[in-house]
């Protein structure tokens, strides 16, 4: 009776954790079509934070699936031939595997905000990365728009731009740095009112010893 429980008992956990996964997906899907312009072509959008709350409450492996469901079901109505999924994909992927792994061996309020801000810190690092190494480069081949034209647009703003690094150091990246300082804190504020669904039971995080059972 006992393994028959048991049994049970994790089929019924895997089935929560596929329907939550799921969600997750498909909120982030949504969000991933409203986009916030900010800076010339550079839009933010909050379809990473499903993959953030997906990733504390189920870990990186769960959060990864959530991402690349959604870079694949953003690809039905791509613009830019894939390669602005793609990445996505890479930028989120960097934010959640840091911040899941230091959150699963630190499961307080330390932790998370420990691995948000190293997660930020990476899809910062990987936003500047793509740009330079792959949407710059696509973008001006494709719609044949030459290096120079967007050193132009980014000299409106910043003076002196005169190359591609400085243009992605100096509005690329404190673009991302917005952006994923955005998702960290409305993930960090929504993640423990949330950690009941989340975790499929009713049961409010509390604080002991500075730690939070979630």
């Amino acid at each position: 009776m006992t393994g028959n429980t048991n049994q049970t008992r994790k089929k019924r956990v895997d089935t929560r954790t596929i329907v939550t996964i799921a969600i997750l997906a498909g909120i982030a899907s949504i969000l991933f079509l409203l986009e916030i312009p900010v800076v010339l072509f550079y839009k933010l959008d909050f379809s990473n934070l499903p993959v953030l709350l997906g990733t504390f409450a189920m870990g990186p492996a769960a959060g990864t699936v959530i991402l690349a469901v959604k870079s694949l079901l953003g690809m039905l109505h791509t613009t830019s031939l894939y390669v602005g999924e793609l990445a996505d994909f890479l930028m989120g992927f960097a934010m959640l595997l840091p911040a899941g792994l230091i959150y699963r061996a630190h499961k307080n309020r330390r932790g998370a905000i420990l691995g948000m801000v190293t997660g930020s810190v990476c899809a910062t690092v990987a936003g500047v990365l793509t740009n330079v190494f792959l949407l710059i480069p696509f973008y001006g081949a494709v719609y044949h728009m030459p290096v120079e034209q967007i050193l132009a647009m980014g000299q409106t703003i910043v003076p002196g731009l005169d190359t591609v690094w400085k243009f992605v150091l100096a509005i690329t990246a404190p673009f991302n740095v917005l952006k994923w300082t955005a998702i960290s804190v409305v993930g960090g504020l929504m993640y423990k009112p949330l950690s009941p669904l989340l975790h499929g039971r009713r049961r409010m995080a509390v604080e002991k010893d500075g730690k939070l059972s979630l």
